[in-house]
């Protein structure tokens, strides 16, 4: 066999492996299997050409669904309604997961009160949404010398934001930045 044609034929089989979810079929290939019907009666332990016979004079598919039982099982269903039902299901789960957003705020040691406000509302209007805030100060330079001014300022920025949100952790000083996140209250 020529290298490349190895190559494409390993290629097709792990792209195979990767695509393939659940054994169906004539891709059984286990010699006793367990077989469970449709709507959930067992038939018992039979061989798995016997099992795909059963399937076909029902005019369905015989699909593995737990490979690792001894004997493994299989299911005798409509294999196109099942993959539809499973992926109607899992969209409708993406659809009413809420994806939650950290957004940030930055402030300045020697930020001024009407600066701080405008900070304290874009935070408030980032809870309102339902995102957690981080809140960070950048010490810049002999800035370093004066870290109870930082704390003094999240803990201001924390009181201001206490009717919306709650402090999820609290100011930390990391190098040079102190970080503080703040979350939203739980709805009442």
């Amino acid at each position: 066999m020529r290298p490349h044609l190895f190559f494409i034929q390993l290629f097709s089989e792990v792209l195979l492996i990767a695509t393939k979810e659940l054994q169906i079929n004539e891709e059984i290939r286990d010699r006793e299997v367990r077989v469970i019907t449709d709507d959930g009666e067992q038939l018992g332990v039979m061989t798995s050409s016997e099992a795909l016979k059963a399937a076909q004079y029902r005019s369905l598919d015989l699909v593995k669904i737990a490979p690792q039982a001894q004997p493994p099982v299989c299911k005798i269903m409509d294999y196109g309604k099942y993959r539809f039902d499973r992926q109607k299901r899992e969209k409708e789960a993406k659809k009413n997961q809420k994806v939650i957003e950290i957004k940030e705020v930055q402030l300045s040691l020697n930020i001024d009160t009407h600066d701080l406000e405008t900070k304290v509302n874009h935070a408030l209007r980032f809870l309102k949404a339902g995102n957690k805030v981080k809140v960070s100060i950048r010490f810049r330079g002999r800035e370093m010398v004066h870290p109870e001014r930082g704390y003094e300022i999240m803990q201001s920025f924390a009181e201001a934001c206490s009717e919306v949100g709650t402090v999820e952790k609290p100011a930390k000083l990391e190098n040079r930045n102190m970080l503080m996140f703040l979350a939203a209250k739980a709805a009442k």
